[in-house]
């Protein structure tokens, strides 16, 4: 009879303690294996979130301050339009308010102020205000005048046109613009003789176009009276 089978017992504890062995090696490996995972894994996870980190800094650095100076500006701009705003319905108000006592006034006393014609002044002409020997500056002198004669510093707005009448088409009109009742009477002027509104326009683009009107340039001035409503217009020749 062999020695296992003499003795049952001893071959037991022999297989469970091969199994013990076995299991500790294989423990070992895995320990190992982990081991040499866990560098490359921690280092990888470690990148990654450092480069989430930069590109959420990045974001924070480039976005938010650019989209505040936005807001920073629009809100100057919207403080600036109010402000406009409210100046134009406080000058409203009391035209409207002046308009309303005027015609409330008798119709005679309403004929004392009111302006029955316009005179562009002698002196309207084409101005060399540099000195260098173009004239870039067209000055219009506007004369309301009243039914005594007289001239009268009258509330309005007025339209000035230069033109070339010897073109034809829509190159005739050269220039056009537009004085409204607030920058209007600022520019009442007081001369020895008469008062009059002083008009000046920049034409330095439209210098060469005045080589060509041989024939002289031909100023249009339409005058809308704030007291009365009524538009009057004139016209006068100058030579470039």
């Amino acid at each position: 009879m062999s020695e296992s089978r003499r003795n049952p017992a001893k071959n037991q504890k022999i297989e469970r303690g091969m199994q013990v062995r076995g299991q500790r090696t294989e423990g070992r490996e895995r320990t190992t294996e982990n081991r040499g995972q866990t560098p490359g894994f921690c280092l990888l996870t470690s990148v990654f979130c450092l480069l989430v980190l930069a590109a959420g800094c990045k974001n924070a650095d480039t976005g938010t301050p650019g989209l505040t100076i936005q807001v920073e500006r629009l809100s100057r701009e919207k403080t600036r339009l109010q402000s406009q705003l409210e100046q134009s319905k406080t000058e409203n108000e009391r035209l409207k308010k002046q308009m309303e006592t005027l015609a409330a006034l008798p119709k005679d006393q309403r004929e004392l102020w009111s302006i029955q014609r316009i005179e562009i002044g002698r002196l309207s002409d084409l101005h060399d205000k540099n000195k260098d020997g173009q004239k870039e500056k067209l000055v219009v002198y506007v004369q309301p005048i009243d039914q005594d004669g007289d001239t009268v510093k009258s509330p309005g707005e007025v339209q000035v046109q230069l033109w070339d009448l010897n073109k034809k088409g829509g190159q005739a009109l050269l220039a056009e613009w537009h004085v409204g009742p607030d920058q209007l009477k600022k520019l009442w002027l007081t001369a020895l003789l008469a008062g009059n509104y002083k008009l000046t326009f920049d034409v330095a683009d439209k210098v060469e176009l005045f080589k060509s009107a041989p024939g002289g340039l031909t100023v249009k001035v339409a005058f809308t009276d704030y007291l009365t409503g009524k538009t009057f217009q004139e016209q006068k020749v100058i030579k470039p």
